[in-house]
């Protein structure tokens, strides 16, 4: 069944959080950078707690041009300290006032989520910061169920 379910105000929190930014140029297989993650993760003595989660953000580069920044991040049951590139590590990621939707259905139709926060943000005039945080929390064939949060800019 497919269901998107929004809330304007909600609250993101993640804690210890291992990150790993994504070149989006290159042609990357998520899976391997995700099985890496999970492996420096394992030689940390850490294990990955809950869902991959997806961090895109737009913005200008040195050539004047839009450019886009992913990030794939992971939670573990404790805070590594030192961690090596290409990873990053925080303790908490907090982000307020974001506008949220529960997505459930075809993975090939998830941008009816982020269509959803978009056409919602412009109707009731609510300016977004441009940046997402995805969220898979469940697959079962070609149907998922997704958490979205785009941070609204009228908090600041």
């Amino acid at each position: 069944m497919n269901k998107i379910i929004l809330n304007k105000n909600k609250v993101l929190k993640l804690s210890n959080v291992l990150g790993m930014a994504i070149q989006v140029d290159k042609s990357n297989n998520f899976n391997i950078n995700i099985e890496q993650m999970q492996n420096y993760l394992k030689i940390s003595g850490a294990v990955s707690i809950g869902p991959l989660i997806q961090y895109v953000s737009t913005f200008v580069n040195e050539n004047g041009e839009l450019d886009i920044e992913i990030k794939l991040l992971l939670q573990s049951n404790y805070y590594i300290k030192n961690v090596q590139p290409p990873y990053q590590m925080e303790r908490v990621i907090c982000v307020k006032n974001c506008m949220y939707v529960r997505y459930q259905g075809e993975e090939n139709k998830l941008k009816f989520a982020y269509d959803k926060i978009n056409l919602t943000a412009f109707e009731e005039d609510i300016p977004l910061k441009g940046d997402s945080y995805t969220i898979f929390v469940d697959q079962q064939d070609d149907q998922i169920i997704a958490d979205v949060f785009m941070e609204r800019a009228d908090y600041d």
